[in-house]
C-alpha cells in the first residue's frame, strides 16, 4: 500500500493533526505538505513541500508534467488540502484520483479538541485511531538550564502585552537565563533567537527547562517536544486550540493579567 497524505496549513494546525497522520502509517507513505513544516515530520518515509510538486498549480495553470503520474502512482490519498475548493475536487475526480478530502480546520463552535478533531476522521475513514492523543516530536537532546520565552503570535490579538513578557522575564532570571525567540515573519526583538528550519527550532526548546508564549504554533511545538509550557491564551478558546502535554499550562489573559486554568 502506497499512501499520500497532502496536509496543508501553520504550525500549530499541523501539529495538532500529527496523531492523526501518525494512525495512517502504510508500507510506504508520503507526506505533502507546506515547506516551513516538512522538517517535522519524522515518521514518514518521504516529505516533500505542496510548492516542489506544483500541487499548488492544479486546478490554477499547467502543473509540472509529472503531477499527475506521481498522483496516479498512490493507492490511497488522503487530502485535507483543496477540501474548500469545489473545481479543485471535480479535477481530482475527473482524473481518477485515489483521492479522499477532509476538512482542514475545525467548524466554528467546535466541541471538541482540535487533536480529537482529526483521529475522529480517520476513524471516520475506517482506520484505528485512539479517542485522544498527545502529539509527540521526538528530539534527542541533552537537558539546558534556561527558559525561553516567544511573545508573538500568528495574530496581534491574541498577544499578551510584550511588557508583561518582559516583567514575567524578570522574574525567571532570578533562577534561570531566558531567552527570546522569534519567527522570520515576527516583528523585530532585540537579542532574539531565529530559526530557519523549525526541526532545529523543536530541538532548542526541547532542552529549555520552561517555555512561555501565547497561543501560537511555536507554543504548541514547545509542548510537542515535551519541554514544560505555559500557554497564555486570549480570545481564542483553549478547550479547542491548547497544545496537549503532560507539562502544559494554560492561562486565560487579560489585557494585563493572567489567570491560570
Amino acid at each position: 500500500m502506497r499512501r499520500l497524505l497532502i496536509r496543508p496549513g501553520a504550525i500549530g494546525d499541523f501539529i495538532v493533526s500529527l496523531p492523526a497522520l501518525q494512525c495512517l502509517k502504510a508500507d510506504y507513505l508520503e507526506v505533502w505538505t507546506p515547506s516551513a513544516v516538512a522538517p517535522l515530520v519524522r515518521f514518514a518515509d518521504r516529505v516533500r513541500s505542496i510548492a516542489s510538486v506544483g500541487l499548488d498549480l492544479l486546478g490554477i495553470t499547467e502543473p509540472p508534467p509529472t503531477l499527475i503520474p506521481e498522483l496516479r502512482s498512490f493507492d490511497s490519498i488522503i487530502s485535507w488540502y483543496g477540501a474548500n475548493r469545489p473545481g479543485f475536487r471535480q479535477l481530482a475526480s475527473s482524473l481518477d484520483l485515489p483521492m479522499v478530502f477532509l476538512p482542514a480546520l475545525p467548524h466554528a463552535g467546535a466541541d471538541r479538541h482540535a487533536v480529537d478533531f482529526y483521529l475522529e476522521q480517520v476513524r471516520g475513514l475506517g482506520y484505528p485511531a485512539p479517542e485522544t492523543a498527545i502529539p509527540h516530536i521526538p528530539c534527542e537532546v541533552a537537558a539546558g538550564n534556561y527558559a525561553v520565552i516567544h511573545p508573538f503570535s500568528g495574530s496581534p490579538r491574541k498577544n499578551w502585552p510584550l511588557e508583561n513578557f518582559r516583567a514575567l522575564a524578570r522574574g525567571l532570571e532570578r533562577t534561570m537565563p531566558v531567552c527570546w525567540c522569534r519567527g522570520p515573519e515576527d516583528p523585530p526583538l532585540e537579542g532574539a533567537e531565529q530559526f530557519g528550519d523549525l526541526y532545529q527550532l523543536a530541538c532548542w526548546l526541547a532542552a529549555a527547562r520552561l517555555y512561555v508564549g501565547n497561543d501560537s504554533g511555536v507554543t504548541h511545538l514547545a509542548a510537542a517536544v515535551g519541554t514544560p509550557t505555559l500557554a497564555i491564551f486570549g480570545p481564542t478558546d483553549p478547550a479547542v486550540w491548547a497544545p496537549r502535554g503532560p507539562h502544559v499550562r494554560v492561562a486565560r489573559a487579560s489585557r494585563h493579567h493572567v489567570n491560570e486554568r
